[in-house]
């Protein structure tokens, strides 16, 4: 009997320590499952998380270089739309064709004639943002010449730029109308204020020196600066107009002409130029160059020294009136230059600069009539001695040049654009 109760407790004892390790066990189970599950579900979590901050990024980077494609598009928008703007003022450089319904609404059906000649006759007119303009229309009875005189200044002048040049905004070519349209130059032209001008356009040599030296500085870049030199063989003080303050542009370029650097030599038909002016290669059978500019410009500068034609001819020439270039030569060559020197300075301060100017301009202008055209200088030459950067040599003798003129101009009747040049002989 003690056996059995023995035996029972340590049964009982037994299934009690069965039970509760058991439990035990299955408690550790449970924890131990518990912290499997949070484990793997904090890693799904984590990972998607993770994944979703890749795809955040990823749509971030995708929006970044989405916006910064845009931002370069834009700058590109911005870049190609300065570009278009240059293109649009380069092409705004260019003559532009306007129809004859605008040239009436430019100048108001025509109202206000401000010259003419035998090409046609200039308006005043204005653009729409008010910008004074002036309208050439051709003759049209002139025909052929008509139509070689636009073609020639638009030709020239269309695809030419400088200070010292007029400007050309446009043309009008139809089966009525043609016209060119230029700036328009307030103060008129250089013949205003150099042949027994008003009191109120009377200025001093100082004034006419610049005038002298901008025209030049014009011709240089025709003859030099150009892709292709251009010869405009009618320089003269009609020719030169003058803006704000008197500033100089050499217009009218209805004989122009192109011509490649390479050629030395022009082959022309018919005179051109106006007498007094012209060189004599333009009214003999001798080879053409660009240096019969040069003489013109010359014979410019010898009226901008004597404020007054070189030679007044026609029915109201004086008889008495001696040839301006030759009295000049006359007084250079016999040492009396201040004779010269005193009658240009003669309405300016009279300062030691102004006849110093004036002394330039006699030599230079001497220089610039020489009868071959290979002794003529060239129009950069020009420049920079009338701006005392080049010393001037004593100018030679242009009485071959001088004589030529008188026998060929003035001895002999010749009729030129209307106008008769009566005989005279020569002083």
């Amino acid at each position: 009997m003690a056996i059995n109760s023995g035996i029972l407790a340590i049964a009982i004892v037994g299934i009690i320590t069965t039970g509760v390790v058991g439990v035990v066990t299955i408690i550790a189970m449970y924890k131990c499952a518990k912290f499997g599950v949070k484990t793997y579900l904090g890693q799904r979590s984590g990972g998607s998380r993770d994944r979703e901050a890749e795809a955040s990024i990823t749509r971030d980077g995708e929006r970044g270089s989405t916006d910064e494609a845009a931002a370069a598009a834009d700058d590109d928008d911005v870049e190609m739309g300065s570009m278009s703007y240059f293109f649009e003022d380069i092409q705004k450089e260019r003559p532009v064709r306007f129809s004859s319904q605008q040239l009436r609404t430019f100048t108001r059906n025509y109202a206000h004639k401000v010259g003419s000649g035998g090409f046609g006759v200039v308006y005043k007119g204005r653009f729409p943002n008010g910008a004074a303009v002036a309208v050439k229309v051709l003759n049209s009875t002139l025909g052929k010449r008509a139509e070689e005189q636009f073609m020639a200044e638009v030709g020239t002048i269309g695809r030419t730029y400088h200070i010292n040049l007029v400007r050309l905004y446009g043309f009008c070519f139809d089966a009525t109308v043609k016209a060119l349209v230029y700036e328009h130059m307030e103060n008129g032209s250089l013949d205003g204020y150099l042949f027994d001008p008003p009191p109120e356009k009377t200025v001093g040599f100082g004034k006419l020196y610049e005038i002298a030296v901008g025209t030049a500085k014009a011709l240089r870049y025709l003859h030099e600066e150009c892709a292709q030199r251009i010869i405009h063989y009618d320089i003269k003080p009609e020719n030169v107009l003058l803006g704000a303050g008197l500033a100089p542009k050499v217009s009218d370029f209805g004989l122009a002409r192109l011509c490649d650097r390479e050629d030395t030599h022009l082959t022309i038909t018919g005179a051109r130029g106006t007498p007094g002016y012209a060189a004599p290669e333009l009214w003999m059978p001798l080879p053409v160059t660009h240096k019969c500019d040069v003489y013109s410009y010359g014979m410019l500068l010898f009226e901008t020294l004597g404020r007054r034609r070189n030679l007044e001819l026609g029915l109201h020439a004086r008889e008495s009136q001696e040839w301006y270039p030759r009295w000049v030569w006359h007084r250079f060559e016999a040492g009396d230059t201040d004779a010269v020197v005193a009658r240009a300075a003669a309405t300016g301060t009279g300062d030691k600069k102004d006849r110093e100017a004036a002394e330039r301009v006699c030599k230079v202008a001497l220089w610039c009539v020489q009868y071959r055209p290979e002794d003529r200088p060239s129009m950069g030459s020009v420049v920079r001695m009338l701006e005392g950067a080049d010393q001037i040599a004593a100018p030679r003798n242009p009485s071959g040049a001088i004589q030529l003129w008188c026998d060929s101009v003035v001895r002999r009747h010749h009729q030129h654009r209307g106008f008769i040049w009566f005989l005279r002989p020569c002083a």
